[in-house]
């Protein structure tokens, strides 16, 4: 599964078009469920920083989710991506 993870990621790096913003939030997300694990930062303290706080709530989002869940969730995003 690791072999397949670490590929995907290079994919990922390589598609032609560029994925939409939510898209790129599913794979921030999986991926640093995947890396680290449950989110255990704190969120953003400034309330207007968008990016941040996207970023946060997304990965937060995956908590319970195992990194093997994510790094196959990871996988099949970037399959279909790169179709």
């Amino acid at each position: 599964m690791k072999d397949l993870f670490e590929q995907a990621v290079k994919d990922a790096e390589l598609l032609k078009d560029r994925p939409s913003n939510e898209t790129l939030l599913q794979l921030y997300s999986f991926y640093k469920q995947s890396t680290e694990g449950d989110n255990m930062n704190e969120p953003p303290e400034n309330p207007f920083d968008f990016v941040k706080k996207a970023k946060f709530e997304a990965w937060a989002s995956l908590k319970g989710k195992t990194p093997e869940e994510a790094m196959k969730d990871y996988i099949e995003l970037v399959e279909k991506l790169k179709v």
